[in-house]
């Protein structure tokens, strides 16, 4: 913003909540979780060790997110947005959802381990994306269930074509 107006240049910033894709690195939850739901139905792995499952997040699709970076950029003016869905799930919920997709009960499957808690664990995250809905004309189109569901099928063709299955 300093710059922007110090020096009269077009720059925008993005605050992007999280934002997932099968494209995500395997160290994000979001990615352990799916991949972990793949590899348990193909019968890769007996189980998923997770930390904290009632942290909340806003989950958001990548490239509904690009998108609004995009949009961003076209406006006559620059200005600063927070890009986030302004609804949150638990990690919980993802695994049940992500589980219950592929047929499985997710606390057959899941087990806590203190050692995957982090020290200083933020428990609820939520961005307010109303200035990029009224200025822009945006808003997520993928919903939480939807963005799951491609996760782990992703994860699950990822698995099929390495494992030869």
């Amino acid at each position: 913003m300093n710059y922007r107006e110090a020096y009269d240049l077009f720059i925008c910033n993005g605050i992007l909540f999280n934002h997932e894709s099968p494209r995500r690195g395997s160290n994000f939850v979001t990615r352990k979780i799916t991949r972990g739901v793949a590899a348990i139905k193909l019968g890769l792995q007996e189980k998923l060790f997770m930390g904290n499952l009632e942290a909340k997040r806003d989950w958001g699709y990548a490239k509904d997110y690009v998108e609004t970076m995009w949009l961003m950029l076209q406006q006559d003016k620059a200005d600063d947005y927070i890009i986030a869905t302004g609804e949150t799930h638990s990690v919980r919920e993802f695994c049940e959802l992500a589980f219950s997709y592929v047929g499985l009960d997710y606390q057959k499957y899941v087990q806590t381990d203190p050692k995957y808690f982090r020290p200083t664990e933020v428990d609820f995250l939520v961005g307010d994306p109303s200035k990029a809905r009224e200025r822009l004309g945006w808003e997520s189109k993928t919903r939480f269930v939807k963005l799951v569901k491609l996760m782990v099928d992703a994860d699950l063709e990822l698995f099929k074509k390495q494992y030869h299955l």
